[in-house]
């Protein structure tokens, strides 16, 4: 579902440009609203939330998809804790959907997926694990790194039942936004993935934008 955001970048508390293979791990207050902006269009931001003040309670796309009854997300999806709480809502999307289901990208699926010789290549799970080993202050190790959201990645399901990673929806200066229910957590690695169309085979950067309640 499209619903444009009336907020200003102006207006914002902070903006930080994310590069492709990059990684954003920052606090979001409960009633600030974040967003996430696809700079040049076709661009994946795979993304983890924590609560801030508990981070052994994180995102849950089990809890969210049940809940909702989709397995895509857009305006108007809660999105729910391993406990059944609300961490987020999406009170604005330009995209119109975003998948729950393709995982990230890590060197062992690099393999699978493509080829031996794509091991060595960035991958998702590298930004992440760059990130927690850089903010020790968050107490998180490897083993904090679980299923996540692919905002602006195209997945579609077949009808077999399976899934099929497909050139993006988003276009440049496209955007989804989330107001903050709890103290969060928001881990991004912008995907540098070469392999797939989900970023058009050429990563970009995107941008973080937060605004106070």
């Amino acid at each position: 579902m499209i619903v444009e955001s009336r907020l200003n970048p102006q207006d914002a508390l902070r903006s930080d440009v994310v590069p492709a293979g990059d990684y954003y791990m920052q606090v979001v207050k409960q009633g600030q609203t974040v967003r996430i902006l696809d700079l040049e269009g076709n661009q994946a931001a795979d993304t983890l939330f924590y609560n801030a003040n508990d981070p052994g309670e994180r995102y849950s796309a089990i809890d969210t998809i049940r809940e909702q009854g989709n397995i895509y997300l857009t305006a108007g999806t809660k999105i729910l804790s391993d406990q059944g709480n609300e961490m987020l809502e999406i009170v604005a999307d330009t995209c119109g959907r975003h998948d729950t289901l393709g995982g990230a990208c890590a060197t062992e699926s690099n393999t699978v997926r493509y080829s031996l010789e794509k091991k060595c290549m960035h991958a998702c799970r590298d930004s992440w694990l760059l990130a927690v080993a850089e903010n020790e202050q968050f107490g998180m190790s490897k083993r904090d790194i679980t299923h996540n959201i692919n905002f602006f990645m195209n997945v579609p399901v077949t009808e077999q039942g399976g899934l099929t990673f497909e050139d993006g929806i988003s276009g440049a200066g496209k955007y989804v936004e989330l107001t903050a229910k709890m103290d969060v957590i928001v881990l991004i690695s912008n995907c540098p993935q070469l392999n797939n169309p989900c970023n058009a085979y050429n990563p970009t950067p995107v941008e973080v934008i937060v605004w106070d309640a």
